[in-house]
């Protein structure tokens, strides 16, 4: 007997209103079932369980971080661990219980992004969820992973076969296109795609406002908004907010469990190089051996280096914000902020935190 039934003659009810349609209700519990399944899969990884799928989930992961230096074995987990916490029936059906989930045919293309290991999946998920056939072209960054658990649902859910397809090529026939990429990618997607219904995703970066009553943890916390994944994901904590009285050593002081960063080569470069550019030009920066500190006005800095600005007060910063909105992603802080986020959760955010605030399952729900 299908999983699928036994779900639902054991009582299991789906709180999406879509309880006038039984065909869409079984459609959509098939799904969630699918992709409980994956979630299973990644938690087997985890508690070490040897079986066929479990072991090439290890050699894909060992073939990704060959293939992108940039993907280490622990920025893979870390994505991983998120996603055995979110895909599980409960948590899924959690996040589409407020939409009105219909019977959809419409092919939808994802162009994904390849910062951070499985940046785009989220995509993927909303894509599959909502009802739609999904076209996913893979970052090249990150194809291993994504065509990974692709060909597992595939495997060992016949129906997907007709619900998942991966372009290598050029894109072609589909009816709507969640696009990521860089600010120079958006012009080109703006162009290519001014006939489809899309969502097209560029550059943006993350903050920390901090008032100096933030304590020894919170200050740690802020590291990892940082430094995870090397401060690729626009997610990443970019840019600091502090008074004018704030003493900067504390960073000295909370960023030191990453200092080990600096032994990662590409990050290592990046490190060198921006230093040596920054002494060429004379340049005012604070060296704390392993990320420079630059007092700066703009939002996004490169790699292994953050910038600061100091504030009067909270409502000068929050009028930044404000005019800034469509470059910012998040804002961590314990202050009077709206919609900020705790300490050492920029990467850990719920099904329902889009990116760039748009309702990607809305859009995908609507014809």
């Amino acid at each position: 007997m299908p999983s699928v039934i036994i779900l639902l003659k054991f009582g299991y009810k789906i709180k999406a209103k879509i309880i006038k349609n039984k065909d869409t209700q079984t459609e959509l519990a098939e799904r969630l079932q699918y992709l409980s399944g994956l979630g299973q899969l990644i938690n087997s990884y985890f508690l070490e369980e040897k079986n066929s799928w479990t072991k090439d989930l290890i050699i894909s992961i060992k073939e990704a971080e060959s293939y992108n230096p940039w993907f280490t074995k622990e920025n893979i987990e870390n994505a991983l661990n998120y996603w055995s916490k979110k895909l599980n029936i409960k948590t899924l059906e959690d996040w589409i219980s407020k939409y009105e989930m219909k019977s959809n045919n419409s092919k939808v293309a994802i162009i994904m992004a390849g910062n951070f290991p499985l940046a785009g999946f989220h995509d993927f998920i909303s894509v599959f969820l909502s009802g739609n056939i999904a076209l996913v072209k893979p970052s090249s960054d990150d194809k291993i992973l994504i065509s990974f658990f692709i060909n597992f649902l595939k495997t060992n859910y016949p129906k997907t076969n007709n619900l998942i397809e991966i372009s290598q090529g050029k894109l072609i026939e589909f009816d709507k296109v969640i696009a990521t990429g860089s600010n120079n990618t958006f012009n080109y997607f703006e162009y290519y795609f001014r006939n489809k219904k899309s969502i097209l995703r560029k550059n943006r970066n993350s903050l920390a406002v901090l008032d100096g009553n933030e304590s020894k943890q919170q200050i740690k916390n802020l590291s990892k908004d940082i430094f995870q994944y090397f401060g690729l994901g626009c997610r990443n904590v970019s840019k600091i907010f502090i008074p004018y009285d704030y003493d900067l050593k504390i960073f000295s002081e909370g960023f030191k469990d990453r200092e080990e960063i600096i032994n990662h080569n590409k990050y290592c470069n990046n490190y060198n190089y921006y230093k040596t550019i920054k002494i060429m030009n004379n340049e005012k920066f604070i060296d704390n051996q392993f990320y420079l500190l630059e007092e700066s006005k703009e939002f996004s800095p490169p790699i292994s280096v953050i910038y600061y600005e100091f504030y009067d007060r909270i409502y000068d910063v929050v009028k930044i914000i404000n005019e800034n909105d469509e470059n910012i992603q998040c804002v961590v802080s314990h202050c009077d902020i709206k919609n900020k986020i705790n300490f050492g959760n920029a990467q850990n955010p719920k099904l329902s935190d889009y990116s760039d605030n748009i309702d990607t399952l809305e859009f995908l729900l609507t014809k």
